[in-house]
């Protein structure tokens, strides 16, 4: 039972920092659109990234033993030894993108590192970290089927979770602008506010992926049923993170038609505290939601739509 919870808690971890380094860096791309003032940031949204992308290391490291533990029926972590931690890196297809992942966030570390102009290591940075954060599909559900189906299954899961990458790491990315002292950082404000309004509109696209891939994943590893979802724990999870999903619909509805244009009049307005104060807040709720529906996922990911039955 300790090993189950230490396994959810990995995989919490490994999902928001994975999340965070993608969404993060795609941002980055965006933001510099969107905004020429966003240069100013770049060297604080890199630092950001690579506490990200080490953290990521870590938890893959932890996440690694926890499983070739799990994997080879070993009593406890004493018992693993290099041949058995070869064997499940190098002898199963979670291992090779375990291999893949690691290799991406080392790449990672090193682009921040590099002397490249901070639009070429944002997209440079978004393509490894979707590389590393499409590595999670083998570690759930998404790797459960073969041939056909879990071809099917891995291109939806993977796309899920680029999706909701994007989503999360636009929200601390808006956070860490928030945050910022306004008279301190003028330019913050700013950004905030064209960069919160761009992201609306690619917020509709997110949402669309996300709905319609969750959709197949759900089919794919329930079946075409309600059943599971109102007679497992499985379902009775899915269905909280479902609320919470809807939760930040909601959120997002009103920052894009309520919140926007008072923050938008109090730029005018020159009252660069009033706008923080209602974007940070705006923010804080969309974000809490946001972290409990990863929470829910890292444990769905070790729950059985069949197996498991809700009390």
């Amino acid at each position: 039972m300790a090993d189950d919870w230490l396994n959810i808690a990995l995989r919490f971890g490994l999902y928001i920092g994975m999340a965070t380094l993608f969404g993060v860096s795609m941002f980055g791309v965006y933001a510099q659109r969107l905004s020429a003032n966003f240069t100013s940031f770049g060297r604080r949204f890199t630092a950001f990234l690579l506490l990200a992308a080490s953290a990521d290391i870590i938890l893959s490291l932890l996440s690694m033993v926890v499983t070739a533990k799990a994997m080879s029926g070993a009593e406890t972590y004493a018992e693993l030894t290099a041949h058995i931690l070869g064997m499940v890196i190098t002898g199963t297809d979670m291992g090779i993108a375990w291999i893949a992942r690691m290799l991406s966030l080392i790449t990672c570390i090193a682009i921040i590192f590099s002397g490249l102009r901070f639009n070429i290591r944002f997209i440079l940075l978004t393509a490894f970290s979707g590389v590393a954060l499409a590595t999670l599909a083998w570690s759930g559900h998404a790797a459960m089927n073969d041939g056909i189906k879990g071809a099917i299954h891995l291109v939806s899961g993977i796309s899920h979770l680029w999706a909701a990458g994007a989503w999360i790491g636009a929200l601390f990315s808006l956070a860490m602008l928030a945050l910022l002292d306004p008279q301190s950082n003028p330019d913050a404000i700013c950004v905030l506010s064209k960069t919160s309004n761009g992201f609306a509109r690619l917020g509709t696209v997110i949402v669309v992926s996300l709905i319609a891939t969750g959709t197949i994943n759900y089919v794919l590893i329930a079946g075409p049923s309600v059943d599971a979802l109102i007679s497992t724990q499985y379902g009775l999870l899915l269905s909280i993170k479902l609320s919470l999903f809807i939760g930040m619909l909601a959120l997002a509805a009103a920052n894009r038609y309520l919140l926007s244009p008072k923050v938008e009049l109090a730029i005018t307005a020159g009252n660069g505290l009033e706008a923080s104060r209602l974007l940070r807040r705006s923010l804080v709720m969309e974000t809490t939601l946001a972290i409990l529906v990863v929470a829910c996922v890292a444990w769905l990911g070790v729950l059985s739509p069949v197996i498991s039955k809700a009390n």
